[in-house]
């Protein structure tokens, strides 16, 4: 077969076919053609978009919920309907100690305050936390540093803030490390400065302070705001987030039925049907792709009927002349693969520029929609052997066609 391949008079043959009817053969090629263009950039663009909900999702525990306290909307032990719940560090402690496949609980607190600096002021809304915050929800520093457990025992005044915090509050090019601020009427030293985030999982704070040193100075005591769960790996985050609200309803004595006592936002759910949408888009990407590399396929198979049809004479004198119908066979299945070939690589040629052109348009900055649209090389070469595979299986019909005409006949065509 490689004797054959590498044979010149092989490919004359198959050029002398394509120049008798090249304009028919072109027009029927564009279907691989635009098969296989559809195939390259829609996989990258799909790609792309799983790039970008990456990076934007890239520094969050996804495995995660949140949970606070609302108010009940049920009488339970002798309680009435509508009683406040708080949660509180004991809650957060018994439920690291007791639900099954928790990771990490990260209480937090949050208060809305007004922030004066010179002459500048303004509302913002200010968190307690502990310096776990960033390693579930990391945060981009653009100066200094971020919480950490020296601040958290010694319960010092310092405070990290937001990039637009910082625009309200300095003046521009104004060095923030190191100075002051005063929140509500106590002054905190600036230790860091963080990029503003694409996407706020929870509440969103334009501050941090010390967990220790928010509920000393707002005497919240064991009172926390809200919490944040982060499930292990294997284990199921719908469920955790159950165990975890049947718990809170027995060490507050709510009862086990009420669904308003606890709200809640689970963001491993919400982040597996962002998953479950990049993997039926691949799944239709493939599907749309294929289904059209699978109709230009056909159209080049019948091209090649209507060739082969008109090559009648041709192949009779040929099988006269001892040509065995293998040797027609693999003349006409070698055109088919070659037709197919050529579009398919034109296709991917142009399928890689469409993605160069996608990614200036709309792959550039912090909030690109499409990150790195690319294909990989696997991709490419499993989709140069499916036309491979697709041309030959096509070629075989009029290559079966071509040997079921007898000699005899084929000569008296005229």
């Amino acid at each position: 077969m490689l004797r054959f391949l590498l044979d010149r008079d092989t490919w004359q043959e198959v050029f002398d076919s394509f120049n008798k009817n090249k304009l028919r053969s072109i027009l029927t090629m564009v279907g691989v053609w635009w098969g296989i263009l559809l195939l390259i950039a829609l996989l990258g663009s799909a790609r792309g978009l799983e790039n970008s909900f990456n990076r934007m999702f890239g520094s969050f525990a996804t495995n995660s919920v949140f949970i606070w306290g609302q108010s009940t909307s049920k009488p339970f032990k002798g309680f009435q309907e509508g009683r406040g719940v708080n949660l509180t560090l004991t809650d957060a402690k018994k439920i690291e100690e007791n639900v099954e496949g928790i990771e990490f609980v990260l209480p937090r607190s949050q208060q809305s305050v007004t922030i004066n600096h010179g002459f500048l002021s303004g509302s913002f809304q200010m968190a307690g936390d502990y310096p776990l915050l960033d390693q579930l929800q990391k945060k981009k520093l653009i100066h200094g540093r971020f919480i950490n457990q020296n601040d958290i025992d010694d319960r010092k005044k310092i405070a990290v803030i937001s990039e637009d915090t910082y625009k309200q509050l300095y003046e521009k090019d104004e060095e923030a490390i190191g100075t002051y601020i005063e929140i509500n009427a106590i002054n905190f030293k600036v230790v860091g400065v963080f990029e503003n985030g694409n996407v706020n999982m929870g509440p969103s704070s334009a501050l941090h302070i010390p967990f220790t040193t928010f509920q000393q100075i707002y005497n919240k005591g064991d009172r926390i705001g809200w919490m944040m769960i982060t499930g292990k790996p294997e284990f199921n985050i719908k469920q955790i987030e159950e165990d975890t609200k049947l718990l809170l309803k027995n060490l507050n004595d709510i009862h086990p039925e009420d669904q308003r006592a606890f709200g809640s936002f689970n963001l491993g759910k919400e982040f597996a049907k962002l998953t479950g949408f990049l993997i039926g888009m691949q799944f239709l990407t493939w599907f749309v792709g294929i289904a059209t590399l699978i109709a230009g396929v056909f159209a080049i198979g019948n091209i090649l009927l209507i060739t082969v049809k008109e090559r009648t004479k041709e192949i009779g004198v040929r099988r006269a002349l001892g040509a065995t119908p293998y040797e027609i066979k693999r003349q006409i299945v070698v055109e088919a693969v070659f037709l197919t070939l050529v579009a398919g690589v034109f296709g991917i040629i142009t399928g890689g520029w469409i993605l160069i052109g996608l990614d200036s348009a709309f792959g550039q900055g912090d909030d690109a929609a499409l990150v790195n649209a690319s294909v990989s090389i696997a991709v490419v070469f499993i989709s140069l052997i499916i036309l491979v595979i697709l041309g030959t299986l096509i070629g075989l019909i009029p290559a079966f066609k071509a040997t079921s005409i007898k000699p005899i006949e084929a000569l008296r065509e005229e």
